[in-house]
């Protein structure tokens, strides 16, 4: 589906993880942060890990955590782990606030106004790859709307689109229904959803997951 959309940046504000704005954003511990990866047409690999994802205060189990790794770097490092592909990081131009509550609050006000956040930095070639495994949190049922920036702004047709998420109440949420709904000329398969707070024992699910969809061994 070709995108007419500027490639530089897109303005905007955003965030949450499950079906009410309490429930909203959710995110794992690790000891450091992870580094910022984006592919570097090193490995020849067909298959391509783009994810976006939040440290800070994050929700956990009803309370609140600080984290160094967002859940979702989590489970895109885990998969990059298991199989040959390239990984595009996703970056906000804007930084959400480290505050759970304020993220909340920008994520509300992005969705109610159909937002699209700037994207810091160039957007990846996709013509290689015809895999593409795409990884969010879930904030308030939907993805954040930077993936609705990064979605118009890319060319997917044809592709095989695979979602991954981290979660706090409302598992898939309508990620892979948006998807669909965006990506008419994609096809988009089953995805994974992993609690935000399971995230660090989820490499049974995440191995059974790329299995079934053709990736793993």
């Amino acid at each position: 589906m070709a995108k007419n959309v500027n490639r530089r940046a897109v303005l905007g504000t955003a965030l949450v993880g499950g079906g009410a704005l309490l429930g909203a954003l959710s995110g794992c511990a690790a000891d450091e942060p992870l580094p910022n990866t984006r592919p570097k047409d090193e490995t020849g690999a067909t298959t391509l890990v783009v994810y976006f994802s939040r440290a800070g205060e994050n929700y956990y189990n009803g309370g609140r955590r600080d984290l160094q790794v967002g859940n979702t770097e989590v489970l895109a490092m885990m998969i990059r782990d298991r199989i040959k592909t390239d990984v595009y990081r996703i970056l906000e131009a804007e930084p959400y606030p480290e505050s759970y509550d304020n993220t909340v609050k920008r994520n509300a006000e992005e969705q109610n106004t159909n937002a699209r956040p700037a994207i810091a930095g160039p957007l990846p070639e996709l013509g290689r790859y015809t895999t593409v495994l795409l990884g969010s949190p879930v904030w308030n049922v939907r993805a954040p709307m930077i993936l609705s920036t990064f979605l118009d702004a890319v060319d997917l047709s044809g592709k095989t689109v695979l979602p991954f998420v981290s979660y706090a109440v409302s598992g898939m949420g309508s990620v892979e229904a948006e998807y669909r709904a965006s990506l008419p000329t994609a096809e988009v398969r089953t995805g994974l959803a992993v609690r935000g707070e399971l995230v660090a024992e989820s490499a049974p699910a995440i191995e059974a997951w790329l299995r079934q969809s053709g990736l793993g061994t």
